[in-house]
């Protein structure tokens, strides 16, 4: 699965999202805390990331971006797949690493805990099903979705690549 090599590939960066269709690969990269919202329609060949940073905007003075947090992501990537023709998107969910967790303080906040499980609450409200996750641990990722058939590469340092 060589997606990474995608010179037309969409990268979507820390708190943004995007959305293609057809034969597009959707990519973002560095996933530590951050959690990457992952939708894909198989039947209609649409796709979409979606990069959030935090898990609500009580943790940010700045809340006017729609793609920061996850329950303000799916909307707004949902309006935009619907665009491109989705109907039933499904969801994966990577990320939400501790990847500084032997620092924290016993009862610290887990940001990447608080990512994941913000996400999972975004999704169900919008009764999206997830097929799938890659979360927690102490390592980064990045993800490729290959729209065309919704292969999701998930690429980690310590983890290697594996499909999702």
């Amino acid at each position: 699965m060589m997606m990474p090599a995608d010179s037309a590939a969409l990268y979507v960066g820390v708190a943004d999202l995007g959305a293609a269709s057809g034969e597009r690969t959707i990519a973002t990269l560095g996933l530590g805390s951050c959690v990457a919202l992952v939708l894909h329609d198989r039947k209609e060949f649409v796709g979409g990331i979606a990069h959030v940073l935090l898990p609500g905007p009580e943790y940010s003075t700045d809340q006017s971006n729609a793609a920061k947090f996850p329950a303000t992501a799916i909307e707004a990537l949902l309006r935009k797949m619907y665009l491109l023709g989705a109907r039933q998107p499904r969801a994966r969910i990577v990320g939400g690493s501790s990847m500084f967790g032997k620092l924290l303080e016993s009862g610290g906040v887990n940001m990447g805990e608080r990512n994941v499980a913000a996400a999972r609450v975004a999704l169900a409200a919008f009764n999206i099903p997830i097929d799938g996750e890659d979360v927690g641990g102490e390592f980064g990722r990045s993800v490729f979705l290959r729209v065309s058939d919704g292969r999701l590469l998930v690429r980690s340092l310590r983890g290697g690549d594996s499909e999702l």
